[in-house]
């Protein structure tokens, strides 16, 4: 009967004892991570226009334009990716009466967007110089500027946000006396919209660019970790 007692009690010592071996506990910590890159591509968007009281003499002025514009930039065709030059946009204007009692005059208005992508920034400057030849309009800015491998650059300020997390973990777990265990739960917060860190800098004399500056995506995650 004694050894009877003396193996419960080592039983319920046992039970006594399991939670606080297999439950540690769990921590719940951020981590982050970025990447920052400059852009090697840019997305342009060049537009003829012309106008005229005749709507086949304004039409004819902007092909003219455009073809002149092919021409010029024929070197650099073969570079140029998601090329489109087809978009045509025609219409009419009414202009006020220059004086009391005289009939408005109708001015027809032509215009041709030119659209494509370069993955090669060194064109840049030699296609703005064509078209401010061409008297082409046009806009640039921040946005127009991107990098090839952008989904690469998410992912790999994703690893480094995981990364930190991990090491976080680490160090609490360190300090408590414990080690980093098994991931519980793990959010991924947010998107990695790649944030401009300069904007893109023109000689004012030439509007060429001299600089497009650097860009940053970031990243962050919240997780759980076990704690052994």
């Amino acid at each position: 009967m004694a050894g009877r007692n003396q193996k419960s009690r080592f039983l319920l010592s046992l039970a006594l004892m399991a939670p606080a071996l297999t439950l540690a506990g769990e921590v719940t910590l951020a981590g982050e991570g970025s990447v920052r890159y400059e852009p090697d591509s840019a997305r342009l968007q060049f537009t003829a226009s012309a106008e005229h009281a005749l709507p086949q003499k304004a039409t004819e002025k902007v092909a003219t334009m455009v073809t002149q514009w092919r021409d010029g930039i024929s070197r650099y065709r073969d570079q140029l990716e998601e090329y489109s030059d087809s978009n045509v946009n025609l219409y009419t204007r009414t202009l006020p009466p220059e004086e009391r009692g005289e009939e408005p005059q109708k001015q027809a208005m032509a215009s041709q967007t030119i659209s494509f992508s370069i993955k090669d920034l060194t064109l840049l400057n030699p296609l703005l110089q064509q078209a401010q030849a061409l008297g082409l309009d046009y806009s640039l800015g921040p946005h127009q500027f991107f990098h090839s491998d952008e989904p690469g650059m998410e992912q790999e300020a994703l690893a480094r946000a995981i990364s930190d997390a991990k090491a976080r973990c680490s160090f609490v777990a360190s300090q408590l006396d414990h080690t980093c265990g098994d991931v519980v739960t793990i959010n991924v917060n947010g998107g990695h919209r790649p944030v401009p860190m300069m904007r893109a800098e023109a000689k004012a004399m030439s509007d060429t660019v001299s600089s497009v500056g650097e860009r940053e995506i970031r990243a962050s995650v919240s997780a759980t970790f076990e704690l052994d």
